[in-house]
Formats: structure tokens, sequence, C-alpha cells
């Protein structure tokens, strides 16, 4: 089993050549060593001979730079008398180190084990950092920063390899930072599965003894304010929130937050506080000193209009203080007429033996959330139990009155203060009512606390409001390089002084890296200033093995170096790099960026002065993994957005086809946010007419995009079967409803609908037929610049069923442009439709631009900056077929015609120089003027069209329609279509709204 913060073990501890010391040795011997050892274990070996340390080195340095009774002793001292009461007669040493590895305390369970080390390990100051002794448990404990084990020859020293231990850091609970190490060292022979919790155990019972320390000073400092107001008759008041429609809790914890920075500054002051309702309350922090030489600040609130602000004159900046000698030594102020809220009590004005001293509430007291101090027996320091006291101070609202009854004050066990006689500000016997009936003061105190302390929850606040401000900041777009650069810009200034963000090609691209150290690319460099010599942007990253950045993506948790200059695996990297840098930064954190197990690249954050902390890690990880998220949320958004506009791409036409009717030019804009189904289409038809078809499918990503491709294909296959465009859009219609009904769901979640617009142009009559389904309508543009909008009715969108659409005809005249376009060109949530289309209009009245150059004009100067939606774009000048090459005849339905009919078609293909052709057009309008003579009916028409190709027509008023089918040997009929077949390149049958047209296309060079 594996504890959190914990590392697996590694399989062999013993010597024997199999496990650890075998591996060391290879390392030493500078062979590749990738498995086998812990990763904290590698990286220590790798540190250590960065360092050029000795492995047979044997004697550690004494330091004499260390306090023999500071804090960690006092707090270690009676934790450590346990401990070697409860570890007597066993071969366990146990020792507390400070956070620069030096031994300060030692105790060990038989006591004869002190005789075999040697002198200098007897007393306090030698020294076993990772810097000086390699990889032992003190010194892996300060540079991993967590519970860390070391067995036999995991050690880099020989002296240590039959020795193991487990090291735990010591934090101070209120800063976060690393005040020493405790240590248990034993033979590997003496293992015990229980020295893992007994170590965390004692850990916490030396943090809770550093927190007591601070609690004490607290309530020193508290002690003296109240005893200093007593005698000076000065501080009588009540507690700010009691004066509930005065201050509401808002109020309250702005006037916390001020207080806890002016504590948190060291230095007397005083400011103005304006609160949101416009009121105006003065702070004024002055300093303290306890009979037991803690040094503090006490912060009182004064309310506008009283005496004691009557000559108080507020400097612009804190730093420049007014003289408050004044103030300490005025009489008391004068009492608003406030009225106090019903039930509540409060302390008054009362004599100063008998006043009880007054203290705010539970919410009052807790400025940083960092709990409330233990219960302490007999007024002593509190035991281990105890708990923090209130960050940045003890925030008592309402000043004292004066000392307890009897001169005692007492400290109960959450830290209030409660006078000997019982008095207690809620419940009991109040001292409210003092037989004046005087309202409530408006001068009361805040909070108390040392400078330090207030910093710490100064910075606690902060950092939970970076916390807080990086949610809204980071992740605001689906874009992976932006949300990479909200990381840097949310750090910086207020955690670290630079940032860099190194990213794999493929997540930039929205595709998971198979190896991210081998093509990182530097994505965002951010700092407080620019010009430091930094890898810029766009450049390639190699991090060397021992660098931080490398570790912290071997580990998976964030890597701090406080400081750079001793950081030897970040400067052995690139010494000549490194140099450069180590002038402008100070101290590094190096987080990988992780979301749901892909490795998604690693940030940097540096600080130019100064060095990071705890703290700093863990925000910055945190930070880090709140990006990551985001950053794969992009990612994976930008694969799908990939693939699913390269499906849009590969569904849209390729190419556009030959013909003559009109001269096209189109372009599709995808939305940036997601890629939708819009289409269009430009599709030859007979008779040399053209079929222009613009679509926009409802909704975004893969099943749009998958749906536009089955509605293209069954739009042009409709439209090639001649039928008109109201034909088209029922189709259509019913294919949609049919799709949402065959939804695997069940629900209608697949396609909701379409809208579509399908206009056909004939160049000989230079008339355009069109229909629309709910799409927005065209414009046209006429060869004098004018540009109109047809009034064609909008027809429902496709899907609903059953409702007609209709038909409308206009006319086109030639070099008229035809544009056709989807509601992602003129839609827009911050822009007026009317408007859009009034400036579509404008950019259109340029008859004399090519389409290409409408296309380019139309985006650049009416489509949205940030499109919301895909825009499909098609603009087609038309052009008219040349009378000349139209040849047309009119004969009954007599037999007799047709040799004179094909005689007269002969010369005309002979005027067009088509002589090749005109042998396989001879035969093909025999056969189709004799079949209409035969099963049609009069008047029978027949053209023929001379443009890319030789189109030959036939029509009359009859509906029926003639059928190919292969005759049989003895059938004497039956063999004239398949000869129109095999004579064409194509044919087929054209409906009117009266009769038909047999129509069949012949290749130029036919013979």
């Amino acid at each position: 089993m594996v504890r959190s913060g914990e590392e697996p073990k590694p399989a062999g501890r013993a010597t024997d050549g199999t496990g650890p010391a075998r591996l060391r040795e290879r390392f030493l011997q500078g062979e590749p060593v990738d498995t086998g050892v812990r990763t904290s274990i590698l990286n220590s070996w790798r540190r250590s001979r960065s360092l050029g340390l000795s492995p047979d080195r044997t004697d550690l340095p004494y330091s004499e730079d260390f306090d023999p009774g500071g804090r960690i002793v006092r707090a270690a001292v009676p934790v450590l008398d346990r401990l070697q009461d409860a570890f007597s007669g066993s071969q366990i040493n146990i020792s507390v180190a400070d956070a620069n590895g030096i031994v300060l305390l030692r105790r060990f369970g038989d006591p004869a084990m002190a005789r075999s080390l040697p002198a200098i390990q007897r007393v306090p100051g030698f020294v076993f950092a990772e810097q000086v002794a390699g990889t032992n448990g003190i010194g892996l404990a300060l540079a991993e920063r967590q519970l860390i084990r070391v067995y036999g020859a995991e050690h880099f020293a020989e002296r240590s390899q039959g020795n193991a231990c487990v090291a735990m850091p010591v934090r101070d609970p209120l800063s976060g930072r690393i005040e020493g190490v405790l240590c248990f060292g034993y033979p590997r022979s003496f293992e015990q599965p229980g020295l893992g919790a007994a170590i965390r155990r004692a850990a916490e019972n030396i943090e809770r003894r550093l927190l007591g320390q601070s609690s004490a000073h607290e309530r020193a400092l508290l002690r003296t304010y109240l005893a200093t107001g007593s005698e000076a008759g000065l501080y009588s008041g009540v507690a700010l929130d009691a004066v509930a429609g005065e201050f509401p809790p808002r109020d309250q914890a702005i006037l916390r937050e001020k207080a806890a920075e002016l504590i948190s500054r060291g230095q007397r002051a005083a400011i103005d506080v304006t609160l949101p309702g416009g009121r105006r309350v003065t702070l004024v922090s002055r300093p303290m000193t306890s009979v037991s030489g803690v040094r503090g600040f006490a912060v009182e609130a004064v309310l506008p209009g009283t005496a004691a602000t009557g000559s108080f004159v507020l400097p612009h900046q804190a730093d420049e203080l007014p003289d408050l000698a004044a103030l300490s030594a005025a009489a008391r102020p004068a009492r608003p007429s406030i009225t106090p809220p019903s039930g509540y009590l409060a302390a008054a004005a009362a004599p100063a033996a008998s006043a009880a001293p007054a203290v705010a509430p539970d919410g009052a007291r807790a400025a940083a959330g960092y709990g409330e101090t233990g219960r302490a027996e007999g007024g002593k320091e509190p035991a281990d139990g105890g708990g923090a006291a209130a960050g940045g101070g003890a925030a008592v609202a309402g000043g004292g009155a004066g000392a307890a009854e009897g001169g005692r004050d007492v400290v109960g066990g959450d830290g209030d203060m409660v006078d000997g006689g019982g008095d207690a500000l809620y419940g009991g016997r109040g001292a409210l009512d003092d037989g004046t009936g005087s309202p409530f003061p408006a001068r009361g105190l805040v909070m108390v606390g040392e400078p330090h302390v207030g910093a710490y929850a100064l910075a606690a606040r902060r950092r939970l409001e970076l916390l807080s401000e990086a949610s809204a900041r980071i992740g605001t777009t689906l874009d992976v390089r932006r949300t990479a650069e909200e990381l840097a810009e949310t750090a910086v200034p207020r955690l670290a002084d630079f940032v860099t963000i190194d990213l794999p090609d493929a997540v930039l691209r929205g595709e998971e890296s198979a190896d991210p150290l081998a093509d990182l690319r530097r994505t965002v460099l951010h700092g407080v200033r620019e010009g430091l010599p930094f890898t810029q942007p766009g450049k390639r990253i190699d991090f060397g093995p021992t660098a931080p950045q490398l570790r912290c993506l071997t580990t998976g948790e964030a890597v701090l170096e406080p400081d750079l200059k001793a950081a030897a695996g970040w400067l052995a990297q690139d010494p000549e790099h490194t140099a450069r840098l180590l002038a402008h930064v100070h101290s590094l954190i190096a987080v990988p960026l992780l979301a749901r197990g892909v490795v998604l690249g690693i940030a940097s954050f540096y600080r130019a002065g100064g060095s990071f902390g705890d703290d700093d890690r863990s925000l910055a990880q945190e930070l880090a993994a709140r990006a990551a998220l985001s950053i794969d949320n992009a990612r994976r958004y930008t694969h799908e957005r990939t693939m699913v506009l390269a499906l849009q791409r590969r569904l849209l036409p390729h190419g556009l086809p030959d013909q003559d009717a009109v001269e096209v030019a189109h372009r599709y804009l995808p939305a940036e946010s997601d890629v939708g189904g819009d289409w269009y289409d430009v599709i030859p038809l007979s008779g040399t007419r053209v079929g222009l078809l613009v679509g926009d499918v409802v909704g975004h990503g893969m099943l749009s995009a998958a749906t536009m491709g089955r509605l293209r294909t069954a739009a042009r296959s409709f439209a090639e079967l001649d039928f008109s465009p109201d034909e088209v859009l029922t189709h259509l219609d019913n294919l949609v409803g049919r799709l949402d009904r065959e939804d695997p769901d069940g629900k209608g979640a697949g396609v909701i609908g379409a809208t579509c617009l399908y206009a056909v142009y004939d160049p000989t009559e230079q008339r355009c037929l069109m229909a629309r389904a709910g799409h927005p309508p065209p414009a046209l543009v006429h060869p004098d610049g004018t540009v109109s909008y047809p009034d064609l009715p909008a027809g429902p969108p496709l899907g609903l069923g059953g409702l007609p659409f209709d038909t409308v005809e206009i006319d086109v005249p030639e070099g008229s442009q035809l544009v056709l376009y989807t509601d992602g060109l003129i839609e827009d949530r911050h822009r007026d439709v009317d408007v859009v289309l009034e400036q579509l209009r404008v950019a259109l009245a340029h008859p004399e631009r090519a389409p290409e150059e409408t296309c380019q004009a139309v985006l650049d100067t009416v489509a949205p900056t940030h499109p919301h939606d895909d825009i499909a774009l098609l603009v087609a000048r038309v052009h008219a077929l040349d009378p000349g090459r139209i040849a047309a005849w009119e004969l009954p339905a007599d037999p007799a015609v047709v040799a004179e009919v094909r005689a007269s078609a002969m010369r005309r293909m002979a005027d067009w120089g088509l002589d090749e052709t005109a042998f396989a057009a001879e035969l093909i309008l025999s056969e189709l003027i004799t079949n209409a003579i035969r099963h049609g009916a009069a008047p029978i028409r027949v053209r023929l069209l001379y443009g890319r190709t030789l189109i030959c027509e036939v029509s009359d008023v009859s509906n029926t329609a003639p059928h190919l089918r292969r005759a049989a040997s003895t059938d004497e009929g039956g063999r004239g279509l398949f000869l129109v077949a095999q004579l064409s390149q194509s044919w087929g049958t054209r409906y009117l709204p009266e009769g038909k047209v047999i129509w069949a296309e012949c290749g130029l060079d036919a013979a």
C-alpha cells in the first residue's frame, strides 16, 4: 500500500547486487538507469553528481549559523521527548533539522547509539543538506518538500549504505513555510510499517505547537490593547457588526480586509475606507508592545462625525502619517445617536474596574479563515491540540471598556476575552443597560495582530482572490494558444514576474502528442517587462535531463526551485543561457500541464526578486490544473473542428463544372466557434441551363456537416432529374422529415431542419426560375449597377412537411449578377439585418467587377469580423446564348414533314461547321420527331442549341414519357431510343407546364 505523498518502495533494498546497490553502481559509472529507481531518488542522484559530490566522502560540514532556541526547537522538544519514550530501547534515532538542513536536536531510542557517531554529530550544528551530504532523508525532504523514505543503497554517500530513514518537512501552519525537518533513522533491518504514520503524527504535533506560539502572541497583544484602553479610559465601544443597520456583513468584511492590510504593513497609519453604500470609515493602526515583548498593531474604526475625528486629517497615502499622539490622549468620544438592535447585548461605558471587554463573534474574528485558537488549560500556552489565531490578527470588533472584574483578564478556551465576573457579550447579564440609556458609541477595535501574521492572512486572501479570478479569466475561448495566454496574464504580476508556456506542436494542432518533449515549442512568453533573454515564442524548446521542467513532467507534480543560483539541474541544462537569465530571475516553479491523463505542456513561473514558497507552488499548480483543463477542452474542440471542417470541405464542390450559362465565383467561411452545415452547388442542366443552389443545415458540428453532404447529394440528384425548383424543395423537405423520423435516439436530436434556395437560369431566354425554403432572398445586380432583392416568397424551412413552395420567374438581362448567400453573412447578434442588407446593396453596386472580386468585396465589407455561423457565398454573372446558335421549327403531327425538318437541320449544322456531328444529329432528330408524331400531340417543336455541345430538343404537349428498353431479336420496333442513347452523350425528358421535352446531347466531335 502506498500512502498519499509517498512513492512505492523499491523491490530490493539489500546491497546484494540485485537491488538499488547495483543500480547505484551503474549510475556512478555513467551507465543509463531508467527503471528500478524511484524518481525522487534518481533526481537526487543526478543533482548530487552535478554538484560534484563524492560518494566516499565521510565528513559532514558544521555550521554555527543556527538558533539553538528558535521556534522549531521550542516546538519540537516536548514532542521529541515523548518520541524518545515511545521508542525506548529500539535502534531508532530521531533528528530535527532547520530549513537549511542543520541538525538542531537529536534523540535516541538506545542512548548507546550516540557513542557510535562521530564527535561532530553529537552536538547541534552539523549539516545534512543535499548540497553537501548528497541523497539522504533530511536533504531530500527539503528538496522534494514532502514525506521521503531512503533505503540503504539509495543514499548517495557510502557511509549511509547500511541505514534507512523516513523524513518529513515541518511547516508553519500560518505561512506554509518549511521551518524544519523531522527524521527517523534506523538500521535497514529495523523496518517497521508504522513509522510513516508515526512521523506524520509527530510532525503535526510540532506544527500545532508552532501555531500555538503565534496564538499566544495574539492573545498577549489583545490583553495589552484592553489594558491600555482601560487605563486611559478611551476605548469604550461596541462590536462593529452589532450595528446591523449601520454595517451589514459585506461592509464588515471590507473593514476586516483593510485592517489586515494595515497590520501587514507594520507601520503607524490611517486610511479612509469608502464602503459600497457611500459611507466613509476611518481605520487607524497604532503599534503596541506587550509585557512579554510581542510587537504588534491594533486597528480601530472611527465613524465620521465624532469629536475624535474632528481634528483628524487623513493623508493621501498611508505612509504620510498624521500625528496620532493627540488622538491617543483624547477624551472619550461623544456617542452618536444609534439605536441598538432589539435583544443585542454589547459593552457600554462603565468604570474600568467593572466593565467587560467587548469581543467580536466568530465571524468578526476570522479575518482569513485560519480557525480559532485551541483551548488553553490554566491560562498557559495552548498544547499540541491548539488551533490558529484569526488570520491577520485576533479580529475583535468593539473596544473593551477596561480590564476584567478584579483586574483579572481571562482567556477562554476559544480565545475570547471574558470578564471574571461572568458578564459576557452574548447571553447572561449584559452591560448595555448602564442606567443612562446611552446609545452605542462610534468607535471600536477591528483587529489586533503581528505584522507578519497579517501579511500571511493577506497573502492567503489574495491567493483565493487570484483563484477566483482565474476561474473567470482562463478558458474564455476554445483556442489553445489564447487559453495559454490567459494563464500567463492571470499569473503576472500577482504570482510571478514572468511566465513561459511551452506546448507540443501536436497540441496546438488539436492532437495528442506521442512524445511531448520531442516537439515542445515556446507558445507564450509574458512578463512585467520585455527584453529578457528568454527563448522567444515560436522557437523549439529542449530541456536537459536535469532541468526542473523535465522533472515536473516525470513526476506529474510542480517542482519548486527557491534559488536558481543553487539549482544545479537548472544551471546544467544550458550554462550559457541560464547564466544570462540569472541576472534577471531568482526563483522558479515548473508545473506540468496535465488534463485527463494527457500531457499538454509545461508552464514555468519565474520571480525576479524574492523566492517562491510552498504556498506559491500549490497556487501555481492549481492555476496550471485549471488552465490545463481549459487547454484540453480547446485542444479537443480544435481536433473536432478540424475533422468537421475537413469533412465539410470534402463534401463541398471541389471545382466548378464546365458550362457557358454563368461565370461563377464562390466562398465558404467557417464560423469561428464551430463548423455548421452550409453548402452551395452549381449544376449543369439540359438545354444549356444551369442550377444554382445554396443551403444551410440547422446546427453545428459533425452531424450538421454529414447531414449537409446528404442533402447536397440529394438536391443535386433531384435537380439533374430536371425537376422544377419547387419540386426539388418538396423532395428535400420529405427527405429531411424522413431523416428526423429515422433518428436512432428517437428524440429528434439529429436533424432539426434546413433552409435552401434553388434557382435555374436559362441563357436562351435570359430568365431565372427560383424558389426558397426559409432562406434569405437572393440579390440581383443589374448591368446598370442597381441592386434589388426579388420578391420571392420565403416558404417554410425544410423538415416541416406538408407545406407548398412557390416558384417565381424573373428576367435576368445578360451581364447581370445573381448573388446567393446563407444567413451567416447578414445575421449577427450585434447588427440589424436591414442595415446589413443595405451594406450588401452598396457592396454589390459595382457591376463591372468580376464575380471573384465581388465575393472578396462582400466578405471584406459585409461579413462579420468574428462570424458565429458559417457563410456560403455564390456569385454568378449570367450570359446569354447567341441567337445565331439557336435554330427552331414548329411542325404539325404529319410524318411527311420529318424529311423536310431533317434537311433544314442539316443545312443549319453545315452553316455552324458541324459536319462531323451532323450524321449522329440527323439520326437522333429523325427518331425523336417520329416518336413525337406517333405518340405525342401537336403542336410539335424542334430546337437545336449550339454551345459546348449540340443539343437536339423535340417537344410536344403530351405528358407521356418514353422509356428505354432492350428489344428482342424478334421485335420489329423498340430500338429507336436505344439508338439515341448510343449516339448521344446523354439524353432525357424535361417536363413543362404543358407537355414535355425530349432532349439529346451530342459531342461536337461525334461522327
